[in-house]
C-alpha cells in the first residue's frame, strides 16, 4: 500500500527520525522518502555509527533539510540547536533503533544529539529495533525494552526472518512501509479506546509421541500484528499465541499456549470479558486421539504406525455461540474457490466478520511479512483489501472492525429505544 493512504493522519507532521548504526539504515532512507509522500515533515539526526552506513547527504537530498550528525556543531549549538529541534519536532522515530541506541535511550544518556534530544523533547517517542536476532534476545535488551515500553515509548517491530548476519530470526527492521502505517495508527488514538480485544495467533501443535507432532505452517505474524494494531488503538489487548518465535507487541498481554486443547480454554475463559474477538490463530482441525508415552520407534520389519485422529475444539464457533458475545473477527485459509469457502464458513459459524486469503500462493499467506485479504459480512457485504504488509492490513482491519462493532452498537442501542 502507498504512504498516500496515510496522509489524512501524517499530513503536516513533524517527524525528527533518528537514525543509529546498523546495516538497517539503508531502509531509512526510503522510509525518508514514504514520510514526505505521506505529507510529513522530516529532519534526519544521525548517530556515529549510522555514518558508516549511510551518508548524511543521501538523508539531506531526501528531506530537503539539513542533517544534524552531532552536539559539538558550533554553528549550529550557537543558538541551541539541539532545544530547537526537540521543540520542532511532533513525533520522534527512532529507526533503525540498534541495541547501543535502546540502551542508552533506556539509561537516560545524553552523551550523543540523538540521546540529548530524546530527552530534551516533549514529543512521543517511537522506536523501530534493528539488530542480531541474539541481541534482540539477550536479556539486557529485553530489560532496556521493558523500561522504554514503561516510559510509554511506542515500538514498531521487529519483523523476523533472514538477517544480514546469515542468522534467522527476530531483529529484522520492519519495513519502511509498515513503519509508516504503524506511525499513521499512533496519530489515530482512541478508535477502540475502553474496548477489550482478544486475538488468538500461531499454529497449535498436536504431540504424537515425546518428540513428534501435527502442526501447520502459520508463523503468528497476522495475528501479533493485529495485536499491535489494537493496541496503537487504545484497546486492551489480550494475544494468545500458539507456539512462535515473535517478540510481544507493546501494551498486549500475552498467554503462550501449545496445543488446540489449551488455546480453546484460554480463549473461551477471556471471550466473555471482551468487546471483540479475533481468531487468526490457524488452530489444528484434527489431533491424535491417543499421545504415545514414549517415541514411536522406526522398525524396517513392521508397517508404519497407524494414528487415529479426532476432532479438535471449535474455537470460533464456542466464541461466536456465547450469550453475551464479543464482535467476532475469523480468518479462512483456502487454497482454492476462497470466497466461496470462506463465506460458508461466516455464515456456518455465525461470524461478524471473516478474512479470507489463499494460501500456497508465493509470497503472502503463511510464514510471509504479507499478505493479500478478502473481508466477507452479512448481506453480501465484501472489501477487497488487497496484498500489502501484514502490519499495514492490520491497521486496516482494526478500523473496520471498530467502525462496524459502532454501527453494531448504534444500531442496538435504537432498537433497545423502540
Amino acid at each position: 500500500m502507498s504512504a498516500d493512504a496515510y496522509v489524512s493522519e501524517l499530513a503536516g507532521l513533524k517527524v525528527l527520525l533518528g537514525v543509529s548504526g546498523g546495516i538497517g539504515a539503508y531502509k531509512a532512507a526510503e522510509l525518508v522518502r514514504r514520510l514526505g509522500d505521506a505529507g510529513a515533515q522530516v529532519r534526519v539526526v544521525m548517530t556515529a555509527g549510522a555514518q558508516h552506513f549511510v551518508t548524511p547527504l543521501t538523508f539531506q537530498a531526501l528531506s530537503g533539510n539539513p542533517v544534524r550528525t552531532t552536539l559539538w556543531d558550533s554553528a549550529a549549538e550557537a543558538a541551541m540547536g539541539h532545544i530547537e529541534l526537540a521543540r520542532w519536532a511532533d513525533q520522534v522515530l527512532v529507526a533503525p533503533a540498534s541495541a547501543n541506541t535502546i540502551a542508552r535511550l533506556a539509561h537516560g544518556l545524553g552523551d550523543d544529539l540523538l540521546a540529548t534530544l530524546c530527552l530534551a523533547t516533549n514529543a512521543p517517542l517511537a522506536i523501530a529495533p534493528a539488530m542480531n536476532q541474539q541481541m534482540w534476545a539477550h536479556p539486557a535488551t529485553q530489560s532496556n525494552m521493558e523500561t522504554l515500553i514503561a516510559r510509554g515509548v511506542a515500538v514498531l517491530g521487529p519483523d523476523s526472518g533472514g538477517q544480514a548476519c546469515g542468522e534467522f530470526g527476530p531483529g529484522r527492521l520492519m519495513e519502511p512501509t509498515a513503519i509508516v502505517a504503524a506511525l499513521a495508527a499512533l496519530r489515530v488514538p482512541g478508535v477502540l479506546a475502553g474496548r477489550k480485544v482478544l486475538v488468538s495467533a500461531g499454529p497449535t501443535f498436536e504431540d504424537i509421541d515425546p518428540v513428534r507432532f501435527i502442526g501447520n505452517r502459520s508463523s503468528g505474524r497476522m495475528g501479533f500484528a493485529l495485536a499491535a494494531a489494537a493496541a496503537a488503538a487504545g484497546a486492551q489487548v489480550t494475544l494468545i499465541a500458539g507456539p512462535v518465535h515473535l517478540p510481544t507487541p507493546a501494551r498486549v498481554q500475552r498467554i503462550d499456549v501449545r496445543c488446540a486443547r489449551e488455546m480453546h480454554a484460554q480463549v473461551m475463559a477471556h471471550a466473555a470479558g471482551a468487546d471483540i474477538y479475533i481468531g487468526a490463530a490457524a488452530v489444528a482441525d484434527f489431533r491424535p486421539l491417543a499421545v504415545a508415552a514414549g517415541k514411536i520407534k522406526k522398525s524396517p520389519n513392521s508397517a508404519p504406525p497407524t494414528v487415529e485422529l479426532e476432532t479438535t475444539e471449535d474455537i470460533l464457533a464456542a466464541v461466536a455461540a456465547l450469550p453475551q458475545r464479543p464482535f467476532t473477527l475469523g480468518f479462512a485459509a483456502e487454497t482454492a474457490d476462497v470466497e466461496h469457502f470462506a463465506r460458508a464458513k461466516l455464515e456456518r459459524k455465525r461470524l461478524d466478520l471473516i478474512a479470507a486469503n489463499q494460501v500456497g500462493a508465493p509470497g503472502a499467506g503463511f510464514d510471509s511479512q504479507d499478505n493479500a485479504l478478502l473481508l466477507l459480512g452479512a448481506n453480501g457485504w465484501r472489501q477487497d483489501l488487497g496484498r500489502a504488509p501484514k502490519i499495514v492490513l492490520a491497521v486496516q482491519l482494526i478500523q473496520i472492525i471498530a467502525q462496524r462493532l459502532a454501527a453494531r452498537d448504534a444500531a442496538a442501542a435504537v432498537g433497545a429505544r423502540a
